[in-house]
């Protein structure tokens, strides 16, 4: 039924076995044994249209009803929330997180292991639920584990007050060389540093990698022991109110991060159904005055 109704609410196969995260034959399956189950046909389909037949608008309300009966029935006896890790605190997916959890009206209890490459396994073995990060260069990816980009944020150049750049509201690529980059070491997040050291070669700037940061409040120390150096975080970073800190915006190109929802196939909880629906897609990139690597940006062109 669940199948019947994304079908029928998006009148495309496609979409509606995306919506589901089934392919589009075994969408298609589900549908057949439900209309054999009924005896009627519940669309009419053509190579270039599909519409509902008159049982299957009469039968559309009362499955919405079944589903929605179900979903509140296993939700009434579920007391576990569900688990995802939100990569840390001061980053973009839990704001992503907080949203989608009120509309999907679902209780989630989060866990930050610094890093996608920390929380596979723990997604793999069902100790969590989902976990968001930058789905590449984290190994041969485990083919049980499904992913979908979900966020794609800007990434800024961080200094304090007495750097060169402190007053600036924008730095090129080309003056960034001169400058370079510090940052704690990624310890246990393989992806970051590929994405840095990306970085590096690909817009030749230096990419210098210090002692591993214990707490958010190092990358300010780091700041204020650097005199040319500047730290990289997303845009959407949420660090310690500090007056003297800057954030200047990286332009041409403006380098860019992708994160992903990384949960089992095989998980057919309602509840993570819902979160899942409810989490937006990433966009593409609308300019061509931007940078990622070819990876992340494959991932997104498969949207």
């Amino acid at each position: 039924m669940r199948a019947f109704v994304a079908a029928a609410e998006e009148l495309h196969f496609g979409r509606a076995a995306e919506r589901l995260f089934v392919t589009q034959q075994a969408l298609s399956k589900r549908v057949r044994r439900l209309e054999e189950a009924l005896g009627v046909s519940l669309f009419a389909r053509t190579t270039r249209r599909v519409e509902l037949t008159a049982a299957g608008r009469r039968f559309l309300p009362l499955a919405r009803d079944v589903v929605d009966a179900y979903d509140r029935a296993v939700s009434a006896f579920s007391v576990e929330p569900l688990r995802v890790d939100v990569y840390a605190e001061r980053f973009t997916p839990l704001k992503v997180l907080r949203a989608a959890v009120e509309g999907a009206g679902v209780q989630v209890e989060t866990s930050m292991r610094q890093g996608l490459g920390n929380a596979l396994p723990a997604v793999r073995n069902g100790e969590l639920d989902a976990a968001f990060g930058r789905a590449r260069d984290v190994g041969a990816w485990p083919e049980e584990l499904a992913r979908r980009p979900v966020h794609v944020v800007s990434v800024d150049a961080f200094v304090v007050n007495g750097h060169p750049l402190a007053g600036r509201a924008s730095v090129s690529v080309e003056e960034l060389r001169g400058f370079g980059v510090a940052m704690p070491d990624t310890g246990g997040s393989p992806e970051w540093r590929a994405w840095l050291e990306r970085f590096r070669d690909e817009l030749g700037v230096p990419v210098r990698f210090t002692a591993p940061a214990l707490g958010v409040r190092d990358y300010g120390r780091l700041m204020r022991e650097e005199k040319r150096a500047v730290v990289l975080s997303e845009s959407g970073t949420d660090l310690p109110n500090d007056p003297e800190m800057r954030q200047i915006r990286i332009v041409e190109p403006t380098p860019l991060h992708v994160w992903s929802i990384v949960w089992r196939r095989d998980d057919r909880d309602p509840r993570l159904q819902r979160l899942l629906r409810a989490l937006p897609r990433a966009e593409r990139p609308g300019s061509a005055r931007v940078w990622l690597p070819a990876e992340d940006r494959a991932d997104l062109e498969g949207l």
